[in-house]
């Protein structure tokens, strides 16, 4: 049986935050809820952000139905395939990682995802979360669970369902710690991307940063 004592819980994250990794990765122990309901449109579900030549760009995979009050359990929530998203979604990241130090390492394995034929966002999460993790050799565990609205006798698990958005500042015991980033600019270093920017641009020395927004927050 897993030992939840060190946990983060989170829904279905989609190329979640570089802060969001950072998290799960002090726990050593992700929670993934697939059981969550009412997803606002503020979560980050199905949204992540990335940086390019012409600045921020947030990227969403659009779901069926309306999602400013959607009561569907994560795990039953289906993906659109209108607009073409997909074919979207891979010309913007090559546009935005298309140079970086590590993209042509991982694009095979991250364009089998994009290009897929997930029906439900979960799927489409957990593949990317998947790619991520093997790809940064990330020493994180993930398991997949259906808590719904409460977390019983879990003790110790860091319920951060709902408390993580792209519009708000989020609440977390870390600090920004500023690595290599191609489009840094005069704008300077851009916290809070997903956690793709750090991996094509520092592969799986990104670690290292992860680790250090641990250790610098506890000083």
């Amino acid at each position: 049986m897993l030992d939840t004592s060190s946990a983060v819980m989170m829904g279905s994250m989609c190329a979640a935050s570089v802060r969001c990794y950072a998290a799960a990765l002090k726990a050593g122990v992700l929670l993934v809820d697939l059981g969550e309901r009412s997803l606002p449109l503020r979560h980050s579900h199905h949204r992540y952000r990335v940086d390019g030549p012409n600045g921020m760009q947030t990227l969403t995979v659009p779901l069926v139905g309306a999602t400013n009050n959607m009561m569907t359990p994560l795990r039953d929530v289906l993906i659109s395939e209108h607009g073409d998203w997909r074919r979207l979604h891979w010309g913007a990241l090559y546009s935005a990682y298309g140079r970086s130090p590590y993209f042509d390492y991982v694009a095979d394995d991250l364009s089998r995802v994009i290009h897929g034929q997930q029906r439900y966002l979960q799927e489409f999460n957990s593949q990317m979360h998947q790619v991520i993790v093997d790809f940064m050799d990330l020493p994180l565990t993930t398991r997949y669970v259906d808590a719904g609205g409460n977390i019983a006798n879990d003790d110790g698990v860091m319920d951060l369902r709902g408390r993580i958005a792209m519009k708000k500042q989020d609440t977390l015991q870390l600090s920004n710690v500023p690595y290599y980033q191609m489009w840094k600019g005069e704008d300077g270093f851009k916290a809070d991307l997903s956690i793709l920017d750090l991996m094509m641009n520092m592969g799986r020395e990104g670690i290292l940063t992860l680790m250090a927004m641990q250790q610098t927050a506890s000083r």
